[in-house]
């Protein structure tokens, strides 16, 4: 089975298909993430950390590793193997994510992760990707026979991992996934009107839920106001983002010279642009975060090329779970939002994020990839 999978024949023609231009964008992005981890974690392992300078690295490297080999499988396998492989993985994710709630282990007051002895697992990055191909499923064979019917079984297939994330609680996940499925649902074709309903009744639901659950929400009420008024609460990680921002400047303080990631819990994952604006400038931030937006108009431009729904769908929908994560990230650092736990994709440290970024990436490659119509 593997000499069929694996066979010159096969590469070549994966190697002619692949969006190249996609491809070496996510793999800049990865190797620029193992870069910066090699910047923003090595004094944190051993002067504050007491371990060896190059832990949290080598951990990087690792999980980049893996991750790419991950990325080049799903990319490089059958769309046919893959679809089926959409709901299984799906399934099981969701699995892993309702065993949080039961054996998670918790840390600063929320319960997300699984402890899996080799490395912690947050559920929620590996089930956003798959989340997007089903709902994009779900929307594209609804479409012309029960519209309406799609759209509430999506809602419902939502609300599920919603509960769930709420209950860890993780707020930052919840808005990504909603605002994500709100864009495939106008990607669809939904009206205008509806999406305004809906929107209406998630400011409802989000009030209703911070009247009725004060003990456990109430520090999002206290993050408003202190966003709003920062005179009412610690907005000490916003104001040293900033200032390493500013202190920054266009090139940089220099390679490991930063003093964000010192005074700044995982300043490594939470605020990795603020740490690469400090130490490396606003220009290369900028750099970066143009990555992201070239990757996201590669893969518009792709959606013109497919003659599939449910392709189509499903790739405008990664390309704003990418922009929207990315988007949050960033507004996090420059206190254009309030502070939220988000790791911003393929650079921030984490396995878990590393994985869920590999999934999406494979995942565009895949159905970007050039095709005959008789595949």
């Amino acid at each position: 089975m593997l000499k069929n999978l694996i066979n010159s024949d096969r590469v070549s023609d994966y190697w002619r298909n692949i969006d190249k231009n996609i491809l070496f964008s996510f793999l800049a992005l990865f190797f620029l993430g193992i870069f910066f981890s090699f910047s923003s974690t090595s004094s944190l392992a051993g002067e504050r950390l007491n371990k060896d300078f190059y832990h949290y690295f080598s951990r990087h490297l690792i999980f980049s590793t893996f991750a790419i080999i991950v990325m080049f499988f799903i990319s490089y396998i059958k769309m046919s193997f893959l679809r089926k492989l959409i709901l299984p993985i799906f399934v099981i994710s969701l699995t892993l994510l309702i065993l949080v709630h039961f054996i998670g282990i918790e840390i600063k007051g929320a319960k997300r992760w699984l402890d899996l002895f080799i490395f912690r697992l947050q559920p929620i990055e590996l089930i956003k990707p798959f989340f997007v191909l089903i709902t994009a499923n779900i929307i594209a064979n609804g479409k012309d026979k029960n519209p309406n019917y799609s759209y509430f079984l999506s809602l419902i297939l939502l609300s599920v991992i919603i509960i769930l994330l709420l209950n860890q609680p993780d707020v930052g996940q919840s808005i990504l996934l909603i605002t994500t499925w709100v864009s495939i649902l106008f990607i669809s074709g939904i009206k205008i009107g509806y999406i305004l309903l809906l929107f209406g009744l998630l400011i409802i639901c989000a009030i209703s839920i911070l009247i009725i659950f004060p003990e456990k929400f109430g520090y999002i009420i206290q993050r408003f106001n202190t966003f709003f008024d920062p005179t009412k609460g610690d907005n000490f990680q916003t104001d040293k983002a900033l200032a390493a921002i500013k202190q920054g400047g266009l090139t940089g303080q220099g390679m490991g010279e930063g003093i964000l990631k010192e005074s700044v819990p995982e300043a490594h994952t939470d605020y990795i642009i603020a740490v690469i604006a400090e130490e490396f400038g606003s220009i290369i931030s900028i750099i970066v975060i143009t990555i992201f937006l070239y990757i996201s108009y590669r893969i518009i431009k792709n959606c013109f090329k497919t003659s599939n729904e449910s392709s189509k769908i499903a790739l405008c929908g990664l390309s704003s779970l990418l922009i929207f994560q990315t988007f949050i990230h960033v507004s996090v650092n420059t206190s254009l939002l309030p502070t939220t736990g988000m790791t911003l994709p393929f650079l921030s440290y984490g396995g878990s994020s590393l994985i869920g970024s590999s999934i999406l990436a494979g995942v565009i490659l895949n159905l970007t990839k050039n095709r005959f119509e008789n595949e």
